[in-house]
């Protein structure tokens, strides 16, 4: 538990409101009224370290760390480790007393060390769904980089009832396949 951790995305859908709290995304297929269109709206923020707004925050929580954040592979890293802010688990970039022997070196965290990088507090967001909300996706990050919310929404919105979760996985790793 102290060098592994997870994200988390829940959804709960009770009296046409919509409460959702992780680290991931839902997407929202809204019908556009009048036209026959399908809108994608994102109902939840991504806490990862590609997001300016993060890493502007966590700079000036961490303002003595020139390391906060690492560009590897030209993706953003906390501590030039993790992308994600937020996750359960991670206990060495939360506590210092999990950040030290036994734990492997490379696992380590280097001085300056300002407790806590991560945090487990999820964001939470609540959406009243109104009647032309059609469908969500909940998806993890595996999905977003490399499909696009829209994209996302036309493959659901074709295939509703047969076996749309399979048809955004075989896309993704069809966009995975040509990068």
């Amino acid at each position: 538990m102290a060098t592994t951790g997870s994200c988390f995305l829940v959804g709960v859908v009770s009296q046409k409101t919509l409460a959702n709290s992780g680290d991931s995304r839902v997407v929202l297929g809204r019908n556009i009224h009048n036209i026959g269109e399908i809108a994608a709206i994102q109902l939840s923020p991504e806490q990862n370290a590609n997001m300016e707004d993060l890493r502007q925050a966590l700079k000036a929580q961490h303002p003595n760390d020139p390391q906060i954040f690492v560009l590897k592979y030209g993706v953003w890293r906390i501590k030039g480790i993790i992308q994600v802010s937020r996750s359960i688990g991670d206990s060495y970039m939360k506590h210092a007393q999990y950040n030290r022997e036994p734990i492997s070196a490379k696992f380590r965290i280097s001085e300056p060390m300002n407790m806590p990088i991560l945090s487990v507090n999820p964001s939470i967001i609540t959406h009243h769904l109104q009647p032309s909300d059609f469908f969500l996706i909940f998806a993890s990050d595996g999905l977003w980089e490399y499909l696009g919310k829209q994209q996302a929404i036309e493959i659901v919105r074709g295939h509703l009832h047969s076996g749309s979760a399979k048809r955004l996985i075989k896309a993704a790793l069809h966009e995975a396949a040509r990068k």
